[in-house]
C-alpha cells in the first residue's frame, strides 16, 4: 500500500476545521492501516512532522431505497493527526479555513 492508498481524503466539518488551530486535523484513512503506517503516509505526503495519531472505526449506516430491503452504507476509518510544534502546518486546511 502506498501513502496515497492509506490518506482517503480530507475530514472537512467544522469540529475538524476548529481543530486545526490546536494542530490536529482529520482524515479519513483505509480501514487496514495501523496508526503507524498512518503517521508514516502522512509525513511522507505533507512533509510534515507527526506526533500523534488517533484513530476511530465507523459502522456504515442503515439505508432503505423505498420498498426494498435495507442495505448499509460503507463502514470506514478516521483519523485525527495531531503535528509537533516545530512541524510546518497541512496547507490544504489552511487554505479552507
Amino acid at each position: 500500500m502506498t501513502a496515497y492508498d492509506i490518506i482517503r481524503k480530507p475530514v472537512v466539518t467544522e469540529a475538524s476545521m476548529a481543530a486545526t488551530a490546536d494542530r490536529k486535523y482529520t482524515f479519513v484513512v483505509d480501514k487496514r492501516a495501523n496508526k503507524i503506517e498512518i503517521a508514516k503516509a502522512i509525513e511522507k505526503i505533507f512533509e510534515v512532522k507527526v506526533e500523534k495519531v488517533t484513530t476511530m472505526n465507523y459502522d456504515g449506516k442503515k439505508k432503505r431505497m423505498g420498498a426494498a430491503r435495507p442495505g448499509r452504507r460503507s463502514a470506514w476509518k478516521k483519523a485525527i493527526v495531531k503535528l509537533t510544534e516545530d512541524s510546518k502546518t497541512i496547507e490544504l486546511f489552511e487554505e479552507m479555513v
